[in-house]
């Protein structure tokens, strides 16, 4: 039964992820789009990335710095762009819910779904996978009233009974206290 869900699953997104890359194109065009805002905010920040990038080089090859200096300054270079990436990586993660409403926005998924589940392969592969299913529940031996396998079945039972029982008896019951002693006499 997995595996037919795993079937029917790929054949639904086959159509879907083509039809996911017709409209990214569509919608690259459109200016106004989450793709296009992301993309221009994307080469903002390999901008000032590259600027990073260029000012820790000159850092690290000042040669009047010390390596604890020159740790120390790229520490600080870093702390005067790190506002810059959690910026972008908080834009990043608000486009990317707008950009998946946007590409499936026109797709019936609904419809995707249904003509997958019709296709012969899938629907062979639902018949076999449901024949097979009535039959491990026809001939399992809880459900087949075979008189031998009821009677083995009552002889585990018993069995277990057995030596639940075994096992209470084998408890001893704990030993009475003793009687307190008797008072001693008074002199």
């Amino acid at each position: 039964m997995i595996r037919v869900l795993s079937l029917t699953a790929a054949l639904a997104l086959l159509p879907l992820s083509s039809a996911l890359a017709q409209e990214t194109a569509q919608e690259a065009a459109a200016p106004d789009s989450a793709e296009a805002r992301l993309e221009a905010a994307s080469a903002d920040f390999e901008a000032r990335m590259e600027r990073f990038g260029e000012r820790a080089e000159a850092i690290s090859e000042d040669e009047s710095l010390t390596d604890e200096q020159k740790g120390v300054r790229i520490s600080a270079l870093w702390a005067e762009y790190s506002p810059d990436v959690a910026a972008f990586t908080a834009e990043a993660t608000r486009m990317a819910s707008a950009i998946a409403a946007e590409a499936l926005k026109d797709i019936d998924v609904d419809a995707l779904v249904s003509e997958a589940l019709n296709d012969p392969e899938v629907q062979d592969a639902i018949q076999s996978g449901v024949a097979g299913a009535q039959g491990v529940v026809a001939n399992s031996a809880w459900t087949n009233p075979d008189p031998e396998q009821i009677e083995t079945y009552g002889l585990i039972a018993q069995y277990a009974l057995d030596q639940a029982g075994d096992a209470v008896e084998a408890i001893e019951p704990p030993a009475p206290p003793e009687p307190p002693a008797p008072p001693a006499p008074e002199v």
